[in-house]
């Protein structure tokens, strides 16, 4: 091997661990070597009999590292040392050492899940948390206690918190200090105005920096976009013997290259995205200037994939970046925010577990045979968000009605691409390739119609009316060639039909009435703003949406024919029998649709729609309009409401009734199907037949309607209010020695005169017989002469009678 590096003195304690427990976690700060020392030594040390298989995030990195540790052996990758990246591979029959991009391991793993003639795993820079990284993960440990116990797994990492991951694995760790000069930090004097451009900014810092440190630089910038621009305005101003080199992953590997050697001569200024913070070594570094920004993936609801979006640097980001400065001497840092500002950053970047497209993911496990509770994550997939993936996988046909996976879902799973555009491919003609190519990158159109037509046109080379980006363009040619292979030589050509497939939850009809908005088939609405030409389409297929979940506004798309619709989903359209009450109508709508999804392609009157459907229907309306009960209805409730303590008496306030109209109401409702039905509706009868013959003889007992007063008079009591109330005859009520009562409470009594007028109200007889009676006896003698008063009301006999004239 050649010079020392940091990760040599804890090596002795890497293979101990191996020898001992054949699991390992390795923390070591970029630059000690983990990377290109740790597979050479398992080798050297024989610690497996089987290849060692190296997972890299990136394609570069994998072939970086292959080729350095090819070249510490004196050959060339491919012979001992080996790389399988996708479009590229170096491999041969005397391979122990193969290094390869993450998710070739999962297919692997699914193609033989011994994985035979492997005898070790190493995930390096896990700290990234992939999916494909976690999903490797976790299999692997399942097929380590299943089928392979002699299986060695090693997860690296620079940043990553390794506790919880060495308790996954049930693993030891080893951490590697490292060495590494010192780096001063500089931050900015105040936030960058928001009228400064970025990418101006950018320059701005990297020249100062060029001024007052030495050595070559390193920049670090999201994407290829802002690479490129900066490289546009620092071409003009860096000295002479300065080159900029610019480094993303969409480069080929020759321009990579040489951004990564070192400069023949003078200073090297490399333009970089998060590529080079942790697996690769840019020799001559002393100047890091850091833009703050990353790019990560996340899932897009806009688009319903991954898409990568730029955010804050996170503080481990950070720290990996400023490291690059002090790989060969002291260097320097230059940070593109204030130092006020370093604190507010978040700790770590998100694993993309918790972020990112769970699609491809439970495409995955579908194929394993589990379910994500099944196998050991660092960190576990949202439930919530892993059922709508497998909603989607359904949509597709890749999952049965059970989540098993089909057929077909098994042929998704073998192509590098997101379920959605895999079955788009399959499905599609020659087209959907390039359809694919284009939906899985940037838009190459800038000021474009939103048609994807356009973006067809533009791949094959013809005249389109917007803004191009060359380079996107050369990609999605070139991945168009690589994903032709797969497509079907009968699928249609048609786009609007290749885009539904993708697609069948974005299928968009117009409203009717208004020529821009649109009701998707998942059931949301979306909408063409600005007068583009797509929203004179009767049928579109919105491929980008802004994510407003209220109303989406469609940034891209296509327009489909009804025929082409129906050619593309004859099992998924049918014809749904539609019954419900309407709001706006205040009655039950009774409709047979033709259906797609949410769509409503044709609709007609349902005329002979059976009366029990109706009746169901017409629940929804009773619950909205309230139970309005008549005069008879609303008297029967206050009385069951007041036995509500009675064990076993049926519950009758409003709250219950409402709830359960479907276990009482239903059978009583007839033909009733409209607000106007339902205020003529006799509502008693099917408030009686809650009660059984005991119950309501109980009711007819303790909560009576009429009051029986001693003459034998029926009187309805009236239970309005909070207490129930009769007004009756004074000399009605003689003889009367205990106050009436209802379910226990006392009657009010109001008492009357011969004229019928109020004399008295009271809630207790007697004891009016004994106080004020004698009061309105002297009034009423004056007033009614003709009528007893006796002294003793409580010994007299009821009457409704007066004396005879002249007694």
């Amino acid at each position: 091997m050649n010079a020392t590096l940091p990760i040599d003195d804890v090596m002795p304690e890497v293979l101990d661990a191996l020898r001992t427990h054949g699991r390992l976690v390795l923390q070591a700060p970029p630059g000690a070597g983990k990377t290109t020392r740790v597979p050479l030594a398992m080798l050297e040390a024989e610690v497996t009999t089987g290849r060692i298989l190296m997972l890299e995030p990136r394609r570069l990195a994998a072939r970086a590292a292959a080729e350095r540790m090819a070249q510490t052996l004196g050959e060339e990758a491919g012979q001992t040392v080996g790389y399988r990246v996708r479009g590229a591979s170096a491999i041969s029959k005397s391979t122990k050492i193969e290094v390869v991009t993450e998710g070739i391991l999962t297919r692997m793993i699914q193609d033989n899940a011994e994985l035979p003639g492997i005898g070790a795993v190493i995930f390096d820079e896990f700290h990234e948390r992939s999916l494909n990284a976690d999903l490797g993960l976790a299999l692997c440990l399942e097929i380590a206690s299943a089928l392979r116990d002699d299986l060695m797994l090693v997860a690296m990492s620079a940043t990553l918190d390794a506790g919880p991951v060495g308790v996954l694995m049930d693993a030891p760790v080893v951490t590697s200090e490292g060495r590494s000069f010192p780096v001063t930090s500089r931050w900015l004097d105040k936030p960058l105005a928001k009228s400064v451009r970025f990418e101006q900014a950018v320059a701005d810092l990297v020249l100062h920096a060029l001024e007052n440190a030495e050595g070559s630089a390193l920049v670090f910038l999201p994407g290829e976009g802002e690479i490129r621009r900066v490289e546009g305005l620092l071409s003009r101003q860096v000295p002479g013997d300065c080159t900029v080199a610019p480094l993303f992953g969409a480069m080929d590997f020759k321009a990579q290259r040489a951004a990564i050697n070192p400069a023949a001569s003078g200073r090297k200024i490399v333009l970089a995205t998060s590529i080079a913070e942790t697996s690769l070594t840019i020799q001559g570094i002393q100047i890091v200037v850091d833009a703050g920004r990353s790019r990560r993936a996340e899932f897009n609801a806009s688009s319903g994939m991954s898409r990568l979006v730029t955010t804050r640097v996170t503080q481990a980001e950070a720290t990996q970046r400023a490291g690059r400065a002090g790989r060969v001497s002291e260097g320097v840092a230059y940070k593109l925010w204030t130092k006020g500002e370093d604190g507010a950053l978040a700790a770590y970047p998100p694993a993309e577990i918790e972020s990112g497209d769970l699609s491809a993911f439970a495409l995955e496990l579908a194929l394993w045979g589990a379910q994500a509770s099944d196998l050991a994550f660092v960190t576990p997939p949202h439930e919530g968000r892993l059922q709508e993936a497998k909603a989607l996988l359904r949509m597709l046909g890749a999952l049965d009605d059970h989540d098993r996976i089909t057929g077909h879902g098994r042929q998704l799973a073998k192509l590098p691409l997101h379920p959605r555009l895999g079955h788009m491919v399959t499905r599609g003609g020659a087209t959907a390739a390039t359809l694919a190519a284009i939906l899985a990158e940037r838009d190459p159109l800038r000021n474009a119609p939103l048609d994807l037509s356009h973006r067809i046109r533009a791949a094959k080379g013809e005249r389109v009316p917007a803004e191009v980006h060359h380079a996107t363009l050369a990609r999605i040619r070139q991945e168009a060639k690589r994903l032709a292979r797969s497509t079907n030589p009968n699928g249609p050509e048609d786009i609007g039909t290749l885009a539904a497939l993708a697609y069948p939850d974005r299928i968009g009809l117009r409203r009717a009435g208004d020529a821009a908005r649109f009701v998707l088939s998942g059931g949301k609405g979306a909408v063409i703003q600005g007068g583009d030409p797509l929203a004179s389409a009767r049928l579109i297929v919105a491929t980008d949406l802004d994510g407003d979940p209220r109303e989406a506004r469609i940034r891209q798309g296509t327009a489909i024919s009804e025929s082409a619709l129906r050619e593309a989903f004859p099992d998924q359209i049918a014809w749904f029998d539609h019954c419900v009450w309407s709001r706006r109508d205040g009655r039950v709508e009774t409709r047979r649709q033709e259906r797609l999804g949410a769509l409503v392609l044709d609709d007609r009157t349902w005329n002979d729609a059976p009366q029990e459907v109706i009746a169901e229907a017409m629940l929804e309306g009773v619950a909205q309009l309230g139970l309005r009960p008549d005069k008879a209805a609303a008297r029967f409730l206050r009385r069951a409401t007041l036995l509500v303590d009675q064990p076993d008496f049926p519950d009758f306030s409003e709250e219950h009734l409402l709830a359960t109209l479907k276990d009482w109401l239903l059978p009583h409702l007839g033909n009733t199907r409209s607000t106007a039905d339902w205020k003529r509706f006799d509502l008693l009868p099917a408030l009686r037949a809650r009660l059984d013959w005991n119950q309501q003889q109980e009711l007819d007992r303790l909560a009576p309607a009429h009051f029986e007063t001693p003459l034998g008079r029926r009187i309805a009591i009236d239970y309005d209010g909070d207490t129930p109330k009769i007004a009756v005859r004074l000399q009605e009520m003689f003889g009367v020695t205990r106050h009436p009562t209802v379910a226990g409470q006392p009657i009010q009594v109001t008492l009357l005169s011969p004229a019928q007028r109020p004399i008295q109200v009271t809630m207790d007889v007697p004891r009016f017989w004994d106080g004020s009676y004698s009061d309105v006896q002297k009034d009423m003698r004056a007033k009614y002469p003709r009528h007893p008063w006796p002294d003793d009301p409580r010994a007299a006999d009821p009457t409704l009678r007066a004396k005879p004239r002249g007694t």
